[in-house]
């Protein structure tokens, strides 16, 4: 994250400033360096990347310290998935300008969360751009060996659960935007700043990495919808699954703006942004693993059942009925 030379650039000067109080760790150099060492261990080393773009998964008026949460939460909500605990990570950030009145709260905000989740920056690169802002986080995590949790793995039989609640984060945009979903919550700003919240700033499960890895059969982070994601699952196990949509979890406010039809099931499990962890429990295991969720304070919700076949996951209203999804997931192409 530094450039070799006599005197400090303007880019050292803007890392110097914003990024090496954030460097805690001895193998990041201080950012003095070009490189930095995660020093080895009996552990299986997990990495993770993941970027965000201005005007993709961000909006240009957000907060800058809340897209430096989500840039890092992000990658986080993939290590808790994978059973993994937070060891570092890199940083690139691409930049129209230096500007002070940005930076300041994005670096706070990043520390903040490196602190809070133990996952310190070892180091990155900081380049200008014409375009638009692009913040990239490489995470990396260990798991003891051999016991990361893959998406393949599900069994016909297992229980699927979700983490928290779901859809929250596609209607806190369409609150930012001034849809449908602002105009029902006009008098309820509570509820409109959770849901907000939720798409600014997610919560990744991180404190149930533990359990995902002593009992999951299968995991995924729910980034590009449920809907999707499940489908993710399914296909790398080879398997399929029965969901009854009555028992996904939501959030008293998407459950209010269900009931009053300003959206629908699908909206809410395909909207992506909601990072919570979805994975496949062998029935065995279900209750032990609901009483360590318990014990980390993070809601657990059965939402179906793996079944066998290749077939799309199924959606069953309450008269076990298909519901139809013509839009399963959030994709860039």
């Amino acid at each position: 994250m530094t450039a070799p030379g006599a005197g400090p650039s303007g880019e050292d000067a803007l890392i110097a400033r914003y990024f090496k109080p954030l460097a805690t760790d001895p193998g990041a150099f201080g950012l003095l360096d070009d490189a930095a060492i995660l020093k080895p261990s009996r552990d299986d080393l997990v990495l993770k990347t993941d970027a965000i773009v201005e005007g993709v998964h961000f909006l240009s008026d957000d907060p800058p310290e809340t897209v430096a949460r989500k840039a890092l939460r992000r990658n986080l909500s993939d290590l808790a998935a994978k059973g993994a605990a937070p060891a570092g990570f890199l940083l690139t950030l691409a930049l129209r300008e230096a500007d002070e009145a940005w930076l300041t709260p994005f670096a706070r905000g990043l520390g903040e969360d490196a602190r809070q989740y133990g996952c310190p920056l070892l180091g990155g690169e900081t380049v200008s751009t014409p375009g638009p802002i692009m913040v990239s986080i490489s995470a990396f995590g260990h798991v003891p060996p051999g016991s990361i949790v893959h998406r393949s793995g599900a069994r016909p039989g297992d229980r699927i659960a979700v983490t928290g609640t779901i859809g929250d984060a596609a209607l806190g945009l369409d609150i930012i935007r001034g849809g449908a979903v602002a105009s029902v919550l006009a008098d309820n700003a509570g509820a409109r700043e959770m849901l907000v919240g939720r798409y600014r700033v997610p919560q990744p499960r991180n404190s149930l990495a533990k359990a995902v890895r002593d009992h999951a059969s299968a995991a995924i982070d729910v980034s590009d919808g449920l809907a999707g994601d499940l489908a993710k699952l399914c296909a790398a196990s080879g398997v399929s699954a029965a969901i009854d949509v009555a028992s996904i979890p939501l959030s008293a406010a998407a459950a209010a703006v269900l009931a009053r039809g300003s959206v629908g099931i699908e909206a809410l499990v395909s909207g992506g942004d909601d990072y919570e962890i979805l994975c496949a429990i062998p029935e065995s295991r279900f209750d032990a693993f609901a009483e360590a969720a318990e014990l980390a304070g993070v809601a657990v919700s059965s939402i179906g059942i793996v079944i066998s076949g290749a077939s799309e996951p199924k959606f069953l209203d309450a008269q076990g009925r298909n519901v139809p999804l013509a839009h399963l997931a959030y994709s860039h192409f």
